[in-house]
């Protein structure tokens, strides 16, 4: 039985790679990764971020204290450089105050304790477009699979996500998009789309202390679509086997070009990828769209980004279990390596669902499913 991400029980894919980090139904500790990806980029500064979120649960002013939003007559923002996307401040709190005010909901008897929730997508549409990195460029991008939201294409807008909400997700209150490169077949040319796309929404640090949700319209990429080198066993970066039972996570084989692995008769190819867990509170986008998040260190935020927000990764299976001839991606047809993998998420979620499950699962470090608290 291959490991599907949209299933509950703990897949084990293999017992010879010490570093591998398998997020599939469990892990809520992210450590660097020999298969799979861990796209941190710098060494972020240490902060007290935590203690002083803790406090106030945000960089905004306290609520009691908040008598005229940050977008008042009286400090009118500043318009936003090219590439980076303001976030309206007003909503913003808006949604703080409503996450604060929300009660935890009881727990039952026998719930996990990893702060995890989580969206179980299956492929929609393959488009060359990209509406974070080339917006209202149709074509101008290399081919992408995009699973969740269905409307999206080139020309998508933050607020076309909630006026268009049609997804492929479960739950259907996240109507966010994720995509990545497509993947083809070297020896067909035939794309190999996903069939299972689990998408984590989760801590990756010791303590909740300051945990507030995912603002609407965030937009995020991880990977570098323009990275050529080789992915020869052992690297990281690199696609992996995965099934129920023990398993070789290399292959039992690699590709004629080294670059991808073959996997035996039970596994299937996989692919792991972390994002950041801390914001600036500012920015919803920025012109690498990296900037305006980071990865927080020794359970804090960076003083640059000092807003904990719920971590997403990417857990993707795909029907193949690879050949001699490998495989490309649309962003490396030449290279023929798997290093430009990549993955972008434009969030979008009704308000009261990411709320209550950032404060039931991530703050409360409870685990849930797609719709609650998960035995």
């Amino acid at each position: 039985m291959s490991y599907q991400p949209g299933s509950d029980p703990h897949p084990r894919p293999g017992r010879d790679r010490r570093n591998l980090l398998v997020v599939c139904a469990g892990l809520a500790v992210v450590t660097a990764v020999a298969a799979g990806a861990l796209f941190a980029t710098g060494e972020p500064e240490p902060s007290n971020a935590a203690a002083d979120l803790a406090s106030t649960g945000s960089p905004l002013p306290p609520a009691e204290s908040s008598a005229a939003s940050p977008t008042s007559a009286s400090a009118a923002p500043k318009p936003a450089k090219p590439g980076w996307v303001a976030v309206d401040q007003a909503a913003w709190q808006a949604q703080v105050d409503a996450y604060r005010a929300r009660k935890v909901d009881p727990v039952p008897a026998g719930v996990g304790n990893l702060p995890e929730f989580r969206a179980d997508c299956t492929y929609s549409h393959s488009l060359p477009d990209d509406p974070i990195v080339a917006p209202g460029l149709p074509g101008a991008s290399h081919m992408h699979s995009f699973v969740g939201n269905k409307a999206v294409d080139a020309g998508t807008k933050a607020a076309d996500l909630m006026k268009l909400t049609a997804t492929t997700c479960k739950p259907v209150e996240d109507h966010s998009s994720y995509w990545v490169p497509t993947l083809y077949d070297n020896a067909t040319g035939k794309p190999v789309e996903t069939t299972g796309f689990r998408v984590y929404y989760r801590s990756l640090m010791n303590t909740s202390a300051g945990q507030l949700p995912m603002p609407n319209g965030l937009r995020m990429i991880v990977g570098d679509a323009k990275k050529r080198k080789p992915t020869p066993r052992g690297v990281s970066g690199q696609f992996f086997c995965a099934y129920y039972g023990p398993g070789d996570v290399d292959g039992v084989a690699r590709s004629s070009n080294g670059n991808w692995p073959v996997c035996d008769g039970k596994a299937t190819l996989h692919y792991i990828m972390q994002f950041p867990d801390c914001w600036d509170g500012k920015h919803l986008d920025s012109p690498d769209h990296k900037a305006h998040v980071s990865f927080g260190r020794g359970n804090a935020c960076p003083r640059s980004h000092p807003v904990k927000i719920p971590a997403i990764t990417f857990d993707i299976q795909y029907a193949a279990q690879g050949s001699r001839a490998g495989f490309y991606l649309a962003s490396d047809k030449d290279g023929k390596s798997a290093s430009s993998m990549h993955g972008d998420a434009f969030v979008m979620w009704d308000v009261d669902a990411m709320n209550k499950r950032t404060r039931n699962c991530v703050q409360q470090r409870r685990t849930c499913d797609n719709f609650g608290y998960q035995k």
